[in-house]
């Protein structure tokens, strides 16, 4: 949309076309649609509306419809509430008088208090639908009106009236008349000054003119003035017909005047919101006028008024004899009828809106379910509302309700430009085009540059006092009804210098202008749009659906030859291939796509392939954009040329795997088929390959012979296939499947009457003697024995596949025959198959002997010998193997070929059970089943399952369940199954969850199961004993001692309370083992032997350290030191000059011991034990001096932490503190002296309830204010504030609360709260007691808190609470040597570590 003049102007010389001439088009243009508007509509009949989904609500019909003098004595006030069946139709959201701002746009006297309302972005629809409206000033006119004003002084423009004519009045009285018409041509064509009617003089006396009407004839011209007066003016002679003075109420301004389709009959509107119905008379040659009042302003103000109009070829319309006049008034919408005498048929509340929005009314006569009936809009705000109207059979009226259009703008104006479309004037004087049944808006366009005219001044009836009510005049700020005016398609802007007309573009024009602003792509997108009739807002398209698309299809054809011509020259000459590429990658494919939506593949390969064939790099990305229509078969009928080109192309890049996907979806006759196939062949390339030869040649063998020559040698000399190979053998086999199944490969279907040959061709191929270039040493039946060799089963199974098609003729049933007997002549007689090979081959045969149209004979003989050969094999490989072909050959049908008691018989000597079951099973032996479950190592967890099974399954007689149970009680006795069944049941690790209660399972059971686990399970005895419960403690004891099992002796007397008797066993056992140690010579570094000590010494500590806090002092002596004297024993003995090889591994355990056991016995009684030994107290103190070292080491070393930790702790709690003391002493300073909810100075409020409140933030507050926000929150049991603005923009978190907290009477780090006399009284002692009491409260305990959260890392905070933890003494130990415990996780335990003596961080203010 061209809304700069500079871009009009600069268009107007690219169409070298004068403004005049433009208007002349435009102008003959609204001609041509008023003369066809009749042809539109019924145009319009026939189009079905597939977007419309209008939910029609019938407005209820009345008994009695409300009279005039009803509604107009119903009170008005907004407070009343009123209850709508449907309240999405109403705008009812409530506007914030306090969340506007106040703009002006082209008056000064025209605020805008909605532009905040402006949240969503507006769409960018020029790339869709392009330029829709073409705005145009109109210069000769524009020009007049600036003349008039400078020599006749006519004042400015004020108001506006299109008809075949153009009126317009001005601010001194004046109505300029403009333009001529004519009878075949009523438009303005010179822009020529007709009439200039009334004098300054009469100005000075009536005011400037308010509003116009022109009558449909444009014979008669209606003026309304600012002070009141009404004239009526000739407009084919320019004389004063009325001049009406006592129309309304004197001292109220003219808002509107409109006349009727009856040229006799006009209404009014003046600023009083009075309603008047006009009626002109002609007596005796005298002329008079009639007035009524239809509305009176007393009860509510009407503002908007708008008749119906029809044209003349609806003037026949039943809906046109009542002459509808619907009236806006600031709450409701009325819809009168004038004839045959005055009638409501409708009143419609507004419900709640912004007071300063403007009413808008519009009639237009629309297409709805094939009936054409006026539609009213109104609007009020951001929602218009669609009303049908409708008369049925009895002469009633009926008003339905459309679907409502939500917008996110206010409106000011609204217009139809033709039953489909609307145009839109929001608040900023920004037009949006939309179109009406999708509500899709189609442009924006910005008029700013209109200087829009506003009827403000009359609507405040300014010219007479001003005396009109306070909402008239709010909804006049926006007000500029007599400034737009519409007409046959067009709209005229009245602005303060200049008149502009808006006019839909043509669909030839809409591309075009896309066209001049070289964006071909969107061009086209449009263009196609028109071709397939989904464009909005259509203009010069007629005719029927072929023609139209006729047209547009030439047009696109154009555009096209110009896209490739500007692909061509915009192409970089210089640079990177891959530039190029880029190029013509973004427009090529643009071609492509609508050459192939236009169907016009001659053109596409021919012209345009010829001209992009200039350029290899267009050349080569035209073929690569072919290549998804191609794959999908949406493009046939390539020319041979275009084909072998693509063909070079896709082999040159490399990307062979294309070719092939290319060549099985193209039409390949017209190619040299030998240069393909080799091509093919040497690329492998064997979909394509076979694709050739099938469509190409009618030829099916040869490349069924290709492909046997590659993988027959191979597999004949027993080598391992390749990766090529066995693709090559899976696509022969799905190769000779679509044979046989009359398919093509590797995609459609063979010619119907090419399948008989097809198949019986394929079969001779197969059971040939020998291939057509044999060897001497080649086996007979080569091609079936390579298959057979390649891939039993799935050959097998396309046999299958391939007789379940044949039809029972003589031919097909001897070809069946001769296959059998060729398969089992290859394999039956040869031995280079394996048993799983057979067994495929007798089970293809079972299944097929099982049919019962069976025609094939096979020796029974055979199935014997199989069975010999599965059951007694030369070895007993693959053992399952054959088990799983010969139950699969049973279950295809093949049993009925054997002798049941002899293949029971050979199965049970094969040990082949599940073939056992299967014979069992059918025979109803199920208690046989149960043994061949026990003796089958693989299943014999499963027997359980079955049992269950047979037991609770319904289908089984009394009988069967009893010998089965009978069988399983047997057979429970085998102490394995047994032990299963228990294990299965009691050990909940097991996945089974059995409710231990329910069972009631007694403990002797258990114990059972425990001794059974003893025997079978021993290492996992402590595990289960620690899941399971109800387990007496001495029978389990007794059973544990029998099996010799000491770490269970030693937990169950643990558990039992005996912790000395547990303790003596697991000494004694470490006592054993390094007696076994000690007398060991050499050793390893994964000695088994030590690494038992190891174990056993690491539970000894764990049973001492678990018990210890129990015993007294004396108590834990007697448990670590004999453990003490055990480890030191082996020592004392290896004390000569030869070391014993495992000292240094003894000592590190010695040691391990003295570190657990510090924790529980005191140093000096350790070293008093140590000395008193005999052998350690004759002088030998060095040999335990590394020992005792080591303890004090360790001493030292914790001592010198605790005391370093103590004072980092003093330190730390001393700064904080007094930063604490800082921070609560210290002044706020408020940002502002107001309060900010409230915006008043906090000296205005007196108050003496009433505190001020500052934050830490800068905010102040009054107490007052901040609680009718709830800024207050409940901790421990306190109220505390919250600084409004902070906590309502999510700029502080969860810290505003820590941060924005009060005590009363005292002063915090966060805020102050005072009242007005306590700021003014400045020498009150008991305020400066109050500051001067520092005290630590909740919230300052919680500032600490914060504090202390700003250390960061492990090095002081760490170590604060690690010693602040109550360590008990199974986790702690103080000397750093254990191996046990939670305190190896200790950053005391890294080796790494140390101590960061850092001054404390400090906090900004």
């Amino acid at each position: 949309m061209e809304n700069d003049p500079d871009n009009e102007s600069m268009e107007q010389n690219l169409c070298a076309k004068t403004a005049e001439e433009e208007l002349n088009k435009s102008f003959s243009l609204e001609a041509s649609l008023s003369k066809f508007s009749y042809i539109d509509l019924d145009k319009e009949l026939e189009f079905k509306n597939d977007l419309i989904d209008d939910k029609e609500f019938d407005i209820p019909q009345v008994d009695t419809p409300p009279t005039l003098e009803s509604i107009l004595n119903e009170t008005d006030d907004e407070d009343e509430t009123f209850v709508l069946e449907d309240p999405t139709l109403l705008n009812i959201d409530t506007v914030d008088s306090h969340s506007y701002d106040t703009s002006s746009v082209a008056s000064s006297d025209s605020g805008d208090r909605t532009n905040l309302k402006r949240k969503k972005k507006l769409p960018d629809s020029f790339s869709l639908h392009g330029s829709v409206m073409r705005h145009s000033l109109l210069k000769g006119i524009s020009a007049q009106i600036a003349s008039a004003a400078d020599k006749v002084d006519a004042g400015l423009p004020t108001a506006i009236a299109v008809s075949s004519l153009i009126a317009v009045g001005t601010s001194h009285g004046l109505a300029l008349i403009f333009g001529k018409s004519s009878q075949y041509f009523p438009a303005y064509q010179n822009q020529a000054l007709r009439l200039c009617l009334g004098n300054t003089s009469v100005g000075g006396q009536y005011g400037a003119i308010s509003a116009l009407s022109i009558n449909n004839d444009c014979s008669r011209l209606l003026c309304g003035f600012a002070k009141g007066q009404i004239t009526m003016w000739d407009l084919a002679s320019g004389k004063l017909l009325r001049s009406i003075t006592d129309a309304h109420p004197p001292g109220t301004a003219i808002l509107h005047i409109k006349f009727t389709d009856d040229p006799t009959l006009a209404v009014c509107n003046d600023s009083g919101g009075s309603v008047f119905e006009l009626t002109f008379k002609r007596v005796m040659g005298v002329r008079t006028c009639e007035s009524r009042c239809l509305f009176s302003g007393s009860k509510g103000e009407v503002c908007c008024i708008e008749p119906l109009h029809s044209k003349p070829e609806l003037k026949d319309h039943p809906i046109t004899q009542f002459s509808l006049l619907a009236m806006a008034s600031l709450t409701k919408i009325l819809v009168i009828g004038l004839k045959p005498s005055l009638k409501v048929w409708m009143t419609f509340p507004y419900g709640r809106m912004d007071p300063s929005s403007v009413p808008l009314l519009a009639w237009h006569f629309v297409a709805v379910h094939n009936y054409v009936n006026p539609m009213l809009a109104f609007c009020r705000g951001d929602v218009v509302h669609f009303l049908l109207v409708k008369r049925d059979e009895s002469g009633a009226i009926h008003v339905t309700k459309q679907r409502h259009l939500h917008l996110h703008y206010d409106l000011i104006n609204f217009t139809w430009i033709n039953s489909r479309t609307i145009v839109l004037l929001d608040s900023v004087e920004k037009l949006h085009v939309i179109d009406r049944q999708t509500q899709e808006e189609l442009e924006t366009v910005e008029i700013s540059e209109v200087q829009l005219v506003y009827n403000s001044s009359h609507f405040k009836s300014l010219a007479t006092g001003g005396n009109v009510s306070q909402a008239l005049a709010l909804v006049g700020e926006k007000a500029c009804y007599q400034s737009i005016s519409g007409c046959g398609g067009q709209i005229f802007y009245l602005g303060t210098k200049s008149v502009y007309v808006m006019m839909l573009r043509s669909w030839r024009e809409r591309v075009d202008h896309l066209l001049k602003q070289d964006c071909l792509t969107e061009a086209l997108a449009l263009a196609w749009s028109f071709h397939e009739g989904k464009a909005k807002a259509v203009v010069g398209l007629s005719g029927d659906a072929n023609k139209r698309k006729a047209v547009v299809a030439d047009r696109m054809v154009e555009i096209l030859f110009h896209y490739a011509d500007r692909a061509l020259k915009k192409c970089p000459e210089q640079g990177k291939i891959q530039v190029m590429e880029q190029h013509f990658q973004d427009m090529v494919p643009v071609i492509v796509d609508y050459c192939l939506l236009l169907q016009r593949k001659d053109l596409l390969f021919s012209q345009l392939y010829d001209k992009l064939g200039e350029s290899s790099v267009a050349k080569g990305v035209f073929l690569e954009c072919l290549e998804p229509y191609i794959l999908s078969d949406k493009l046939g009928g390539i020319t041979p040329q275009v084909m072998k080109d693509l063909l070079v192309h896709f082999q040159d890049k490399k990307l062979m795997e294309n070719v092939e996907a290319l060549i099985v979806h193209m039409d390949i006759t017209s190619l040299d088929i030998q240069q393909v196939v080799l091509m093919c062949w040497e690329n492998r390339l064997y979909d394509a390959m076979i694709y050739v030869y099938n469509r190409g040649m009618n030829e099916f063998i040869s490349p069924m012979e290709k492909l046997f020559r590659v993988i027959a040698p191979p597999l004949n000399a027993g080598k391992t296939l390749t990766d090529e190979q066995v693709i090559m053998g899976n696509k022969l086999l799905v190769y000779i499947s679509c044979c046989l199944a009359g398919r093509a490969y590797p995609l459609g279907d063979i010619p119907e009457d090419l399948v008989p040959l097809v198949k019986n061709q394929v079969f001779e191929f197969l059971i040939r003697l020998h291939s057509a270039e044999a060897s001497p040493e080649e086996e007979i039946y080569p091609y079936i024995r390579t298959l057979l060799h390649f891939d039993t089963r799935e050959f097998l199974n396309v046999l299958a596949l391939t007789f379940e098609d044949f039809k029972n003729d003589k031919q097909a049933v001897e070809y069946q025959q001769r296959i059998v007997d060729i398969l089992l002549k290859v394999m039956v007689e040869n031995s280079d198959f394996t048993p799983s090979q057979v067994g495929c081959l007798f089970t293809f045969l079972a299944r097929q002997l099982a049919k019962p149209d069976n025609t094939l004979f096979v020796n029974r003989t055979l199935f014997d010998q199989v069975l010999e050969f599965l059951c007694s094999p030369d070895d007993d490989s693959r053992h399952s193997e054959r088990q799983q072909v010969l139950l699969e050959l049973l279950q295809a049908g093949g049993i009925v070929q054997f002798e049941e008691s002899r293949l029971i018989r050979m199965a049970e000597k094969a040990e082949f059970y599940q073939i056992c079951e299967f014979m069992y099973e059918r025979e109803h032996q199920y208690d046989k089943i149960i043994d061949c479950y026990l003796r089958d190592p693989l299943r014999e967890e499963e027997v359980f399952n079955y049992i269950h099974n047979i037991l609770s399954i319904p289908g089984h007689s009394a009988e069967e369940k009893q010998s089965v149970w009978q069988k399983a009680m047997e057979r429970i006795e085998n102490q394995v199954l047994l032990f299963k069944f228990l294990r299965s049941l009691l050990d909940p690790r097991e996945g089974i969850h059995v409710n231990q209660e329910l069972l009631q399972i007694s403990p002797s059971i258990i114990e059972r199961f425990i001794d059974l686990l003893c025997q079978f399970s021993p290492n996992q005895v402590i595990e289960t004993l620690q899941v399971l419960e109800c387990y007496r403690l001495e029978e389990t004891i007794q059973i544990t001692q029998k099996y010799q099992l000491h770490e269970v002796i030693a937990y169950l007397l643990e558990k039992k309370g005996d912790t000395h008797g547990a303790f003596l066993i697991m000494l004694e056992r470490l006592q054993s083992k390094l007696q076994e140690i000690t007398h060991q010579g050499e050793s390893t570094k994964e000695d088994p032997l030590l690494k038992g000590v190891e174990s056993t010494v690491v539970e000894t500590i764990a049973l001492c350290q678990r018990n210890s806090h129990n015993l007294n002092q004396q108590q834990r002596e007697a448990l670590w030191f004999p453990l003490l004297e055990a480890m030191m024993a082996p020592q004392k003995l290896s004390s000569s000059a030869v070391p014993h090889p495992h000292s240094e591994a003894l000592k590190s355990l010695t040691m391990q011991v003295l570190n657990s056991m510090a924790a529980f016995i005191a140093l000096p009684s350790i070293l008093q034990r140590i000395l008193q030994d005999p052998v350690y107290g004759k002088g030998k103190l060095g040999e335990i001096q590394g020992l005792i070292l080591g303890m004090l080491d360790t001493f030292n070393y914790e001592q010198t932490l605790l005391e370093t930790t103590t004072s980092l702790l003093n330190q730390d709690l001393h700064w904080s503190l007094c930063h604490l003391r800082a921070s609560v002493t210290r002044g706020l300073n408020p940002k502002q002296d107001y309060c900010s909810i409230c915006l008043q100075q906090y000296k205005r409020r007196q108050e003496m309830t009433d505190e001020i409140i500052v934050f830490s933030c800068g905010h102040l507050y009054h107490s007052f204010c901040l609680q009718s926000k709830e800024c207050t929150v409940e901790i421990e049991g306190q109220t505390r504030w919250t600084c409004y603005k902070c906590s309502s923009s999510n700029k502080v978190g969860k810290l505003s609360e820590n941060s924005s907290e009060i005590k009363r009477g005292k002063i915090t780090p966060s805020q102050v709260k005072m009242s007005p006399t306590y700021h003014q009284s400045k020498g009150d002692p008991a305020a400066k007691r109050a500051t001067s009491e520092p005290v630590l409260d909740p919230q300052q305990i919680q500032a600490f808190d914060h504090l202390c959260r700003l250390y960061r890392g492990s090095s002081r905070l760490a170590l604060l609470t690690e010693l602040s933890q109550n360590r008990s003494s199974e986790s702690y130990r103080p000397f750093g040597g254990s191996q046990s415990g939670s305190a190896f996780n200790s950053v005391f335990q890294n080796e790494n570590f140390q101590l960061q003596l850092i001054p404390p961080p400090v906090t900004e203010d």
